[in-house]
């Protein structure tokens, strides 16, 4: 019997690591979570949750060199996967009380959700149907038009044209990207019930 896949999980103090804990073990793999940047240097595959402050998350992963372990292990190839804060840090700089340097993996910045319009509020809390904005490589066509679980302030204002997913809050807000062997997304599979099940699913077995 193929053992599961384990999946390191990335715990700097700014996720709710035991819910995505769950729900990778329900898509089938075996979650590890590590706090010290010597523990990914082996890692098939990794996780990088998040909830709060994108900026103090940023600098709680330079002080931590989790940062730079995650630098290199995305350098060697190693699936990533970001859920929320954890796709906001992967920007160029994230403008959430003051001005921080992200991990610089997309060309971008992190802002606030902008709220003129009458049914637009911030934060973003709830369910809410995403749109396919470019297909390939992890991203599943039968996922267009699902609905996931969102819960945010800020959000990227991706300048790469790595998005492969939005929402239309106020406008168009990008909230997934694919790049070499990296997936974001600024909802929360691990709360998505099926879909972010299926979304999940596909990560572990997901070979870039």
């Amino acid at each position: 019997m193929t053992a599961d896949p384990q999946i390191h999980i990335v715990d700097y103090g700014a996720g709710n690591i035991r819910s995505v804990a769950n729900a990778l073990w329900r898509a089938g793999a075996q979650p590890i979570v590590v706090r010290e940047p010597g523990a990914l240097k082996d890692a098939d595959r990794i996780v990088l949750p998040g909830v709060g402050a994108s900026g103090a998350a940023m600098e709680r992963l330079h002080a931590t060199g989790l940062g730079e372990a995650l630098n290199a292990r995305r350098q060697h190839g190693c699936p990533i996967m970001g859920i929320c804060v954890g796709m906001q840090v992967m920007a160029e700089t994230l403008h959430e009380f003051g001005e921080h340097v992200g991990l610089n993996w997309v060309k971008g910045r992190v802002e606030r959700l902008a709220a003129d319009a009458a049914d637009v509020r911030v934060p973003n809390i709830g369910w809410r149907k995403i749109a396919q904005t470019r297909s390939g490589g992890f991203w599943d066509d039968a996922l267009d038009g699902r609905f996931f679980y969102f819960c945010h302030s800020y959000r990227l204002a991706d300048e790469s044209g790595s998005a492969v997913a939005a929402i239309d809050y106020g406008g168009s807000v990008a909230c997934a990207v694919q790049f070499d062997t990296v997936f974001a997304c600024q909802f929360h599979p691990e709360k998505s019930q099926l879909a972010g099940q299926r979304l999940l699913e596909k990560f572990v077995v997901w070979r870039p």
